[in-house]
């Protein structure tokens, strides 16, 4: 069975006038959800809202920075048998609930 890497992007004010207790009410929807999934679900995380770094060719500097209109929040592993039935576990994920949009991959087996 193929593996798929579901790439979370979000804007990063999408989260800023939640309450600790919204907060929390979001992260149980993604609990539910992999462990609904849990069968196909093989990783996955949140990555830290910090900037990180991007490199280029001849380059690194931070980023990609708070201003930036999307920014990949994180991502999840899955097995599934072809394209179509990975789409169709990432259109339950609740990221798409809140405004963001999934990235489907397959990963190319070594």
């Amino acid at each position: 069975m193929p593996d798929y890497m579901l790439l979370l992007h979000e804007r990063p004010e999408a989260f800023e006038s939640l309450s600790p207790q919204e907060m929390q009410g979001i992260i149980a929807r993604y609990v539910a959800w992999r462990t609904d999934h849990s069968s196909h679900v093989t990783g996955g995380n949140k990555l830290r809202d910090d900037a990180g770094r991007v490199i280029e060719r001849r380059e690194v500097r931070d980023g990609p920075f708070a201003e930036s209109k999307e920014v990949v929040s994180g991502y999840f592993l899955i097995a599934a048998a072809n394209y179509d039935n990975a789409v169709e576990i990432a259109k339950g994920c609740p990221h798409l609930e809140l405004g963001g949009r999934i990235e489907v991959r397959e990963i190319e087996p070594t």
